[in-house]
């Protein structure tokens, strides 16, 4: 039996980029680095797109290793 990986939404992809936009900008005003908005965006959608790959790849991996074929 196959079982396919499952990609996440992209609302619940959406939602964590909203998050770390939020912290990261919070914890540089707080720490008395303020940065803008846009920057903290930005690195937020670094962040979030390399978490996926990550997350992917280990999926690939981990279904490789027990015999499953992976997509």
């Amino acid at each position: 039996m196959t079982r396919k990986l499952r990609l996440r939404t992209p609302l619940s992809v959406i939602a964590w980029w909203a998050a770390l936009t939020g912290i990261l900008w919070l914890a540089g005003t707080a720490l008395g680095h303020p940065s803008p908005l846009t920057a903290c965006a930005a690195s937020a959608a670094l962040l979030v797109v390399v978490g996926e790959a990550g997350d992917w790849l280990r999926q690939h991996w981990t279904a490789r290793r027990s015999g499953r074929s992976a997509p």
